[in-house]
Order: C-alpha cells, then structure tokens, then sequence
C-alpha cells in the first residue's frame, strides 16, 4: 500500500470519527435537562447525564430523528432512587411527545403546571409515586394526549370533566388514588374514540351517568369505589366490551335482563347489591374471569362448558344460588 493511500485511509478513520463524535443534542434541551438533574438533587440513577457528551446519548430520554433536529422526545425516569418534586424544567423541552416518572416513592408534590407547555405530548405516565393534590384542569389543554396514567399516588378532589374533550384519548387510567365525587357527566360524550376507563381503588360516589349507557367501552374498570344506582346500562349484546369490573360498590340492578356482547371476556360484580338470577345463555360464554359472589342472586346456575370452570368462589354468598359448584337446587 503506497503513502498516497495510506494518508487516504488515516484522513477517512479521523473524518468519520469526528463525525460520530458530533454532538446531536440541541444545547437548549442539552441545559434544560441538566437544570432537571439538579432539580433532582443530582441523583445517580442520572449519572450519564454529563454534560462533555452528547445528550441524546444519555440514559433516560430519547432524540428524535434528524426531522426534528435531534431534539429531546421522550423522558423517562423510573425505577430509581430519586426524591423532591417533578422539575419545572420538564415544560421546557417542547418537542416532547413521552412523559414518564414511574415507581419513585419519593417523588412528591402536585403535577407540575409547566407540562401544559408540552403541546406535542401524546403519552403521559406520572404512576406509583407520591404526588398529591388534583387531577389537574389543564390535561385538557394538551390536545395530541391519547394516553394518561396517573394511577398508585395519592392524588384528591374530583376528576375535571375536560378530560372528556381530549380529542385523541384512548386510555384514562386515575385508578388508586383519593379522588372524591361523581364520575363526571361528561364521560359519556367523549370528544373522540371511547377509551379504556380505569377509575378503580378511589372514593368516588354518586350513580353512573346515564350517557355512560351510550358508550361501547372496550375496558372498564369502577371496582372499589361506592357507586350506586343502575350499573347494567354499561352492558349490551351489540356492544363489543372485553372487560368490566364493578366490583366492590353499592350497584343494585336485575342480572335478569342483562344482555352481554359476545367479546366479553373478564367480568367481575361481587360485592355489590344485585339481584334477580344468571341468564341461561351465560353457559354459553367463554369467560376468562367471572365472579358474582357476595350479592343477592337466586335461581339455578346456567350449564354449560365454559361457566362450569369457574369454582364455589365466584358464586357464593349470594341470597339463593343454586346447582353446581354451589349445593344442589332443592
């Protein structure tokens, strides 16, 4: 191999080494999220978050493609050892469209007000912390959000009846926390798709609304709340609802009149005030999970294949319930 070819060669390896050493990260993204790790107090779980490299490198978070400039799209902190509150700072990061700060015990405080900033949000998921205070108003400002977890903290207060003109919502999950009140009215007039509606585990009160009735959930979850009134208004046989659970609440309705959509796969009741007798044509579904225990049912248990799996625990305390697996009908 001559010189020529040789310095040929050594010029390339040092061109394309400077090139992937190149820095993608906008330095305002770069500055915003080192103001977020000391807002932190500088935890470990953010080590590689030094600022001599490139960001888009970094633990946590994720670049979008040259489209976007490289700038800063999504942040997820979880799983580490990480006390205060949510930084300010997250509002300052406007190419974000995915939020997550998951299982951190000791993140504290509201919701910060700076993530109404956040227009290109699609993905919000603050869960399994300690955060306390609303369900904040101004989710409903952030338009581009089609999927909201706010579930295992300790928030309170009512839940805004906004969150129902968010246009592209496909999954509400407020489930485990403190939140007090009606479902909101408004539930049944969902801006865009019906989305999935996970409110159990809270102190919620009141009936269902009626325009509830109107909506064909896919999943629905409003156990361990106390509920009360008509809850059957939530199934259907034209609907195409996989899971409902009202368990534990106060519903009182006739089970007798219920008809079921042919993709109901999970269905839970026990606890409840319901009365009347299991449809005959219940034997005939296939349920993955069925449980009626703890209400006020009588009348012989359907036959059939499917529902003949499930043993005692999803059936008995009710008022007169009979045939297998419960004791024969007298």
């Amino acid at each position: 191999m001559d010189k020529t070819m040789t310095l040929f060669l050594l010029l390339s390896t040092l061109l394309l080494t400077t090139s992937l050493a190149k820095d993608l990260c906008h330095k305002d993204d770069k500055n915003t999220l080192l103001k977020i790790k000391k807002s932190l107090n500088n935890p470990y779980h953010l080590a590689s978050w030094d600022p001599k490299t490139d960001c888009c490198s970094w633990y946590c978070l994720e670049c979008g493609d040259a489209t976007v400039n490289h700038r800063v799209t999504s942040l997820i902190i979880q799983d580490g050892e990480i006390s205060g509150q949510i930084p300010p700072e997250v509002g300052d990061l406007p190419y974000l469209t995915s939020l997550i700060f998951r299982k951190l015990t000791n993140l504290t405080g509201h919701i910060q007000p700076t993530i109404a900033k956040l227009k290109n949000l699609t993905f919000l998921r603050l869960s399994w912390t300690n955060l306390t205070g609303p369900v904040p108003e101004f989710l409903s400002q952030l338009k581009n959000l089609d999927y909201i977890d706010l579930s295992f903290n300790d928030l309170s207060g009512s839940i805004p009846s906004s969150l129902s003109s968010l246009p592209k919502l496909e999954y509400l999950e407020l489930s485990r926390n403190k939140l007090t009140g009606p479902i909101p009215e408004s539930f049944g007039r969902f801006s865009g798709k019906v989305p999935s509606l996970f409110l159990s585990h809270n102190q919620l009160s009141g009936t269902i609304p009626k325009s509830l009735g109107n909506l064909d959930f896919y999943r629905i979850d409003l156990s361990r709340n106390k509920l009360q009134g008509d809850a059957s208004i939530l199934f259907g046989a034209k609907k195409t609802t996989w899971i409902v659970d009202i368990s534990r609440n106060k519903f009182q309705f006739d089970l007798s009149k219920v008809k079921l959509a042919k993709t109901l796969n999970r269905l839970d009741m026990n606890h409840n005030g319901i009365t009347g007798s299991i449809p005959a044509e219940w034997g005939k579904t296939y349920f993955q999970l069925l449980n009626v225990s703890y209400n006020r049912l009588c009348g012989r248990i359907p036959k059939g294949e499917f529902i003949q799996r499930f043993d005692s625990y999803s059936f008995f305390h009710n008022k007169c319930l009979c045939g297998a697996p419960l004791p024969s009908c007298k």
